[in-house]
């Protein structure tokens, strides 16, 4: 086992604090090359660049890595279909998952429809009435309306039974998708998925369904156009306008901020800047978001108040407000999706806590909690907390007419999406899928303490080869000039940050805490000695965990500290802060 970073084998978290490792000559191959901080240089090689692909890396654009949409399965057939159901002016809807990355892929494919001269009817299922996906009676209901083609986004890789009624009922139905997927896919006239069995793995496997869903309609718009359906009366979109949409649905899926999904957040955030859709821009401001949109603004600020209507309110509330092109509307809808995340917030808190207070075993595999209590719509948010907090994967199942509906967040190295498929084909759930890091499920009462041992005997020999230890990786030591906002504006090359390309993490060794105190009752906000340097920092939530109390009762004495630098502006200032995510005694 490698030395611990700092000599911390257990932080004020419980984390054992490990060194991210570098290829030496590579990073002082990077600096030299590239004029870059030694630390800059140290964590590009980190994330596995070299010399020639660090250009690409630092500049990521659309044109170099956008791959053709033919090469998926079923584009072609998707797109002509779609093509044709616009040119004859046919009955369409699209049915989208009520998260982040369903409001951003219907919304997404609404504005494309609007600018060719079509539209789509807007289906988004209640979250706790209908649950995830396709269900039949939306379905028939959908058809009785006169529904010709549906496009399901985010959702339908798995609805065999749903997507069989359609077929029945003359619906026909589009699937755009990137769950995993089975051998057998269900009835459709079409299945757009990267992670379709028999896909090339190529990496496209970590697109969101939003980027699935920009690729469609480049396909679309290429069928349009060779049909000469443009012209000056109609012209053709351009759709890098929509970026924006595509970035952030990247963003709050968290999926790897690598290859392709990069450039669309790079290039996204760009557009998103530019404020010129008018539901972020509306959203921005009901937030008090005054500055740039980075990924921690999208992923953070912007996306749970998305995610807020889905949870304890109407779900088409955010793709409605995404799609808008009235700003009074959006500014409506934006007011009342931030008054949903108020509300969302506090009943947060509340299952949060009931939910702790029901784990015995924090060795478990699995953290699996269930009760009666809780709101369908806050699980997913609160087992993402569970997972953060006992640095396991967790479901959080709420109980309801004797059915549980779950949701869970999963860590580095174990599968959940495939532990619950694999429960449902074993007939322990109503229905159930997800992907590496999340997953949703349906279960009658009576098999939650099978499906739990399931679960956790499943998780637990996968874990039996690398067993799981609560770690921090850091990226090396700041001090001095790396605590000068010309280095941290430097690092800031690096973005955009999330899953695949971790924002760097740095240790503040030896530091002082002047003052400590708690802002908004679950954060602590510190004024730190770094040496001679004086630094502010915060370290978020902090009182949900052991790391609050701990930094609070440091009274003086000296502490190392590790987490993100970022530049934070005072009063026209820039300053350097430190984003706190762990602590330890020196």
């Amino acid at each position: 086992m490698t030395t611990a970073f700092l000599g911390v084998e257990q932080s004020f978290t419980g984390r054992r604090w490990v060194a991210r490792a570098y290829d030496e000559r590579m990073a002082l191959a990077l600096a030299q090359r590239y004029t870059l901080p030694d630390l800059v240089a140290r964590s590009l090689s980190a994330r596995g660049l070299d010399l020639d692909s660090t250009p690409s890396f630092l500049e990521p654009r659309l044109r170099d890595l956008l791959p053709d949409p033919s090469r998926f399965k079923d584009m072609d057939k998707a797109a002509a279909r779609f093509a044709e159901a616009v040119q004859k002016d046919e009955s369409m809807a699209v049915f989208a998952d009520y998260d982040v990355d369903g409001a951003t892929s219907s919304s997404l494919l609404m504005r494309f429809a609007r600018a060719a001269g079509a539209s789509l009817r807007l289906y988004i299922p209640d979250r706790q009435r209908e649950g995830y996906g396709p269900n039949v009676n939306a379905m028939r209901k959908l058809a009785e309306e006169g529904i010709k083609l549906l496009v399901c986004v985010d959702c339908g890789t798995t609805a065999h039974e749903p997507l069989a009624v359609a077929r029945e009922a003359g619906l026909e139905v589009i699937v755009l998708d990137h769950h995993t997927a089975e051998p057998a896919l269900p009835q459709a006239c079409a299945i757009v998925n990267p992670n379709r069995l028999d896909e090339e793995q190529d990496g496209y496997g970590a697109l969101a369904a939003v980027g699935v869903t920009f690729l469609f309609i480049v396909a679309v718009n290429r069928t349009l156009r060779e049909a000469m359906w443009y012209s000056e009366a109609r012209p053709e979109p351009d759709l890098l306008q929509w970026l924006d949409l595509v970035a952030l649905g990247t963003i709050c899926d968290v999926v790897k901020l690598t290859g392709l999904n990069r450039a669309f957040v790079a290039q996204g955030l760009k557009v998103m800047e530019q404020r010129r859709n008018v539901g972020i821009d509306a959203l921005a401001r009901a937030a008090s978001v005054k500055g740039i949109i980075d990924t921690y603004t999208a992923g953070f600020i912007l996306g749970p108040r998305l995610n807020a209507a889905g949870r304890v309110a109407q779900a088409d509330l955010g793709a409605r407000l995404l799609a808008t092109e009235d700003a009074a509307e959006a500014v409506l809808l934006a007011e009342r999706l931030d008054h949903f995340n108020t509300e969302r917030r506090a009943i947060e808190d509340q299952v949060r806590i009931e939910a702790e207070a029901m784990v015995f075993d924090e060795t478990a595999p699995l953290i699996f909690v269930a009760s009666g209590n809780w709101h369908a719509g806050v699980l997913g948010i609160v087992a993402s907390r569970l997972k953060d907090k006992f640095q396991r994967p967790a479901i959080v199942v709420g109980l309801e007419n004797g059915i549980g509906k779950g949701s869970g967040r999963s860590i580095n190295g174990v599968d959940l999406g495939a532990a619950v498929i694999a429960a449902r084909q074993a007939g322990l759930l109503i229905n159930g899928g997800g992907h590496k890091m999340a997953a949703g499920l349906t279960v009658a009462r009576e098999a939650v303490p099978a499906l739990r041992e399931f679960l956790i005997e499943r998780i637990g020999r996968q874990l039996e080869a690398e067993p799981l230890q609560p770690t921090l990786t850091l990226d090396g030591l700041a001090a001095g000039p790396s605590l000068q906002v010309a280095f941290v504006e430097k690092l800031a090359a690096l973005a955009p940050f999330g899953a695949g390309n971790a924002e760097p993490r740095f240790a503040l060794p030896d530091c002082r805490i002047v003052r400590a105190d708690v802002v908004g009752g679950k954060h602590v906000s510190l004024i730190l000695m770094n040496g001679a340097a004086r630094v502010r920092a915060i370290a978020f939530r902090a009182m949900n965990n052991g790391l609050g109390p701990a930094l609070l009762s440091q009274g003086g004495n000296t502490c190392h500290l590790a987490g993100h630098l970022r530049c934070d502006e005072w009063r026209g200032e820039k300053r350097v802060q430190l984003v706190v995510d762990d602590g330890a005694a020196a």
